[in-house]
């Protein structure tokens, strides 16, 4: 296990981090094939999380929740993905994009409504629509119209982590589509609203078991109580949690290639060719090496751009945002070698399918496309530095 110590965060931190890598051992490591194989998702050991206090995790303590910090909830997920990425991917979805941003932009009113059920509940963040990827806010054709005490809502959403199984979801929508993305607006939609309803389950080459989904919104009548945030206001509590997520988004990489890399040591210590182990190649070496150095670079890098977001309060634009979109960059650079290594260490049996590092490497592409394009990311660094 890591020593998180050696990278100056706390006891707690290490305690917490703890923790979680020996429950996802023992819970949802077990899971990883079926979900793989049947692209299932284990719904009530989700839930399960709530008992040990793993989901909420950022629900104050007056709200029955841990209250546990941004710094937590990384190594959380950072030990999560290293045993199992896809239920990994979906506590992250509930946990950071939902969750988090509920805590930090809802009003009280609509954290003691919505917050205590978060505690066993399932989270998403439907931004994404089947025109607006990359540019989400830009391109945006979900509108919510006033009409009394509601706001009704019509539009798609594409490509959304937990849609089909969500209690509540954190939903975009043009309240003003005269003045584009500073006309965006944010609601809180709960499951079995009339008019809403999931249009379809996407299948995908990795990541499977972790539900995604398409996200209909047919004059769907949202109560105007839960408008999050203020109207027109929206791209204020995207922008609030965009740096948050890519440094969070980082620690699931990190989780994911640590796992290769071991997976990697472990078999080229145990299959022999030529009479002996393959770790006894220099070329095979050679990747481990390339393997552990890459990955210690992106850790060191996350791990300080971790504090310095878990202290900002000009998250979204700036240094900040700068050094956030540089780090998942990096991030899915090395996660291609590593991963890219690790199959070529196992050889064949890296071909097939079910292997578990055949698993991640399938995983791995979605590195490089969710939480902004590597394109997308080169372009905020390149305007960021030009702007200076």
């Amino acid at each position: 296990m890591l020593d998180l110590r050696r990278h100056g965060f706390d006891p707690q931190h290490q305690q917490i981090y703890d923790m979680a890598w020996r429950y996802a051992r023992e819970r949802h490591h077990p899971l990883l094939r079926r979900m793989d194989d049947e692209d299932w998702f284990p719904a009530d050991e989700y839930r399960r999380m709530g008992e040990v206090g793993l989901l909420g995790t950022t629900v104050p303590e007056s709200l029955g929740g841990p209250g546990l910090d941004l710094v937590a909830q990384f190594f959380i997920g950072e030990a999560f993905t290293y045993w199992n990425n896809m239920l990994a991917a979906s506590w992250g979805a509930s946990e950071n994009l939902c969750v988090n941003n509920l805590v930090r932009n809802a009003s009280t009113e609509q954290q003691l409504r919505f917050l205590p059920r978060m505690l066993a509940g399932i989270g998403a963040l439907g931004l994404t629509e089947p025109g607006a990827g990359s540019d989400a806010l830009g391109s945006m054709k979900t509108t919510a119209r006033r009409d009394g005490d509601h706001y009704v809502l019509n539009g798609r959403k594409m490509f959304i982590t937990n849609g089909p199984v969500a209690d509540l979801l954190l939903v975009y929508a043009k309240t003003n589509p005269e003045r584009g993305q500073h006309g965006i607006s944010a609601f809180v939609v709960e499951r079995g609203t009339p008019g809403f309803s999931v249009a379809q389950s996407l299948k995908k080459m990795g990541w499977r078991g972790s539900p995604t989904g398409e996200l209909l919104f047919d004059d769907c009548r949202v109560p105007a109580a839960n408008l999050v945030g203020e109207a027109d206001k929206g791209v204020r509590v995207v922008m609030s949690g965009l740096d948050i997520e890519r440094v969070f988004f980082s620690g699931h990489v990190i989780g994911l290639a640590q796992r290769a890399l071991d997976l990697s040591l472990d078999y080229a210590r145990t299959r022999v060719q030529f009479g002996q182990p393959i770790a006894a190649f220099q070329l095979v070496q050679g990747m481990l090496a390339d393997m552990y150095a890459a990955l210690e670079s992106v850790r060191a890098f996350s791990y300080q751009l971790l504090k310095e977001v878990a202290a900002a309060d000009d998250a979204g634009r700036g240094e900040i945002h700068k050094r956030s979109a540089a780090c998942v960059l990096h991030a899915g650079n090395m996660l291609k070698l590593v991963l890219d290594h690790a199959v070529q260490i196992h050889g064949g049996n890296g071909f097939m399918w079910e292997t578990e590092v055949n698993c991640l490497y399938r995983a791995g592409k979605l590195i490089e496309i969710g939480a902004g394009t590597t394109q997308v990311r080169q372009l905020i660094i390149a305007q960021e530095l030009l702007r200076n």
